[in-house]
């Protein structure tokens, strides 16, 4: 079996492999980045293709080039939220404009920018299992075009996706690197990109309605006549037929009839916080590999962008002071969790307490809450931002669901409390257990508040 040595070994090439490839290369290190599709292929990934604010991108690539060729409608102004119930939709602005991209082509633009800055990119490339020494990785073995091959190197990056097969081979007794992680907490998820005849009414919008299993489906305008349609549900619901569920609803849809499918892919991807720990002795996770993804709406690109940066930083400081050692890379899981971990883990709390409702129960008081109050109430001034008359008639219209506001109340307050724990993640290893049993005292009151079953 043949082998290459690099300072560096990356393993996947999307969002967060790529940005943690470029960020190493750019510092002037020898980095390989192992990508398992061809290269015709690669950048075609299942993804919802939406992004929330466009200026989070590391500039270890050229941004504008990147936005020129794969941001397709950069017009995005708010969400809609479809009521199943009612056919009601309920509109919430954004502070920042959104974009949806062409996703293979937002690929293929990431791996081109990371062959320019001097990552070596190999394509056909299956990893197969994961080299380790002392308790510290090395490496890994592959497959390329068929032939074995083994890649060693002083740090490897998981960024191989959801349910990493990497995690799977990697020895990880004596590390904090988070093993707690289940199918269970992941979601099924399918897409289809459609093209219709005229443009539909929604082109500044990214469109969400509510399905059973708490999944939802989302309409996504690439442009106004090219729509990234799909679904999800939770693993731990009973499952949906995802194309029968999707395919109804198109087929309710006016502005899909004689539409045309242009491309069709399935994928898993985390609906969980991030993991407590990404970092094991010369071993890194990013993006979905971490669970680096919104647990809600299953958006992952910006974070994954973050946190390839983040690590490759870290990296690089390791490998200057010759120390590749998880208290060395400490400090980027810091980084994730008291930038967008926080923000992930307290909309976790949110997934756990819908777990033990009824969609149609939760449909129901989003039907009773008149539409500006759901706003306010989401609002950063939250209730206080509500005027007394839509207090009363919120108050009013939600009668019959009072418990379950008081339990959301409740859950409310504790998200915020986790907040606040993961604003104050150890600054290394050694506070990382007194930190996660002050985390999970909190987990451990949603709970008993609402009654749903643990998820970790």
């Amino acid at each position: 079996m043949s082998a290459e040595t690099h300072d560096v070994v990356v393993v996947g090439g999307g969002t967060g492999g790529v940005f943690a490839a470029a960020t190493v290369a750019d510092a002037g290190l020898d980095v390989v980045l192992l990508e398992r599709k061809p290269e015709e292929e690669a950048g075609n990934i299942a993804c919802g293709d939406a992004i929330k604010g466009k200026s989070t991108f590391p500039d270890v690539i050229d941004r504008e080039y990147l936005r020129n060729e794969a941001f397709t409608n950069e017009n995005i102004r708010h969400a809609r939220f479809e009521n199943p119930q009612t056919g009601e939709s309920l509109d919430i602005p954004f502070d920042e404009s959104g974009a949806v991209v062409d996703r293979k082509r937002y690929g293929e633009v990431l791996l081109e920018e990371a062959d320019r800055v001097g990552v070596d990119v190999r394509f056909d490339t299956v990893v197969q299992d994961v080299l380790q020494e002392d308790g510290q990785v090395v490496g890994v073995t592959a497959s390329r075009n068929g032939e074995p091959k083994t890649y060693e190197g002083d740090v490897v990056v998981d960024a191989a996706g959801s349910l990493s097969i990497l995690q799977d081979r990697v020895d990880f007794e004596n590390s904090t690197f988070d093993t707690n992680v289940s199918y269970q907490q992941y979601c099924s998820a399918y897409r289809e990109i459609i093209e219709v005849d005229e443009p539909v009414d929604y082109d500044d919008a990214i469109v969400f309605t509510p399905t059973e299993e708490l999944g939802y489906l989302w309409y996504f305008p690439r442009d106004e006549t090219t729509i990234n349609a799909g679904l999800g549900f939770q693993m731990d619901q009973q499952p949906i037929q995802l194309v029968d569920a999707l395919k109804r609803d198109l087929q309710a849809r006016p502005e899909f009839e004689n539409a045309t499918v242009v491309n069709k892919l399935g994928a898993a991807l985390p609906t969980r916080r991030p993991y407590d720990s990404a970092v094991a002795p010369g071993y890194v996770a990013v993006g979905d590999a971490a669970a680096h993804v919104n647990p809600a709406t299953g958006g992952g690109i910006p974070g994954a962008a973050k946190a390839g940066h983040w690590a490759a930083k870290e990296i690089v400081t390791a490998l200057e002071e010759g120390d590749p050692s998880e208290a060395a890379l400490w400090k980027y899981n810091r980084d994730v969790m008291t930038n967008f971990g926080k923000r992930f883990a307290a909309i976790d709390v949110y997934n756990i307490w819908a777990t033990a409702h009824d969609v149609d129960e939760l449909t129901s008081i989003i039907t009773a809450i008149p539409g500006q109050a759901l706003i306010d109430t989401l609002s950063e001034g939250g209730t206080e931002a509500m005027g007394l008359g839509m207090k009363l008639q919120t108050l009013v219209g939600t009668f019959g669901h009072w418990r379950t506001i008081a339990e959301l109340y409740r859950v409310h307050r504790k998200a915020a409390e986790l907040k606040s724990i993961y604003d104050d993640y150890p600054r290394s290893p050694a506070g990382f257990e007194d930190w996660r049993d002050r985390r999970d005292e909190v987990l451990e009151d949603v709970y008993d508040i609402s009654d749903a079953t643990p998820k970790y």
